[in-house]
């Protein structure tokens, strides 16, 4: 499975498809480790400063998603915690801890691509965005490349059933 071809061929017409296409590059590595297919990319000034793939499986960490270790790489970054005037770009709509983590990182923008019914804090399960935060607010776009990022999570899951199904 390691090295296959990026399966999407893309133009990006606009900034946040070039940056999602990124992302979506960081899922491809993910999905060929095994790991659930999610991507993120932090953006400063026009420049990507950082990118970040799901982990979990790697480090045995159930917080190491895309978007945490992207974070964490742009405070590096960064050399400063808040992350002001940055987007975050990820696959997946993030879940609350991710959520979480951007109101207090400070990002100014996160775009995702596909919903996450089953974790998403922006409107699938909850929304954690919807509610006016005392220190700090976010712009949230969605629907970025929504079919590659959604396409990738179904590949994956229908893989994953196949084989625990083949012993």
């Amino acid at each position: 499975m390691n090295n296959q071809a990026f399966p999407f061929r893309l133009t990006p017409q606009t900034d946040d498809e070039k940056f999602m296409m990124e992302a979506l590059k960081q899922a491809w590595l993910a999905y060929q480790k095994d790991e659930v297919p999610v991507g993120a990319v932090l953006v400063h000034k026009g420049r990507v400063i950082a990118r970040g793939f799901n982990q979990v499986e790697l480090l045995k960490d159930a917080t190491a998603h895309a978007e945490m270790i992207c974070l964490t790489a742009g405070a590096n970054a960064l050399d400063d915690w808040r992350l002001l005037e940055t987007t975050l770009y990820c696959t997946i709509e993030p879940c609350v801890m991710c959520a979480g983590a951007m109101l207090l990182s400070r990002i100014q923008a996160l775009v995702w691509g596909a919903p996450d019914i089953r974790h998403g804090a922006h409107g699938s399960w909850v929304d954690l965005f919807a509610e006016k935060h005392p220190t700090h607010s976010i712009e949230v776009r969605k629907g970025v490349y929504q079919d590659e990022s959604a396409y990738l999570m179904r590949e994956f899951f229908v893989k994953k059933r196949g084989s625990s199904n083949e012993s």
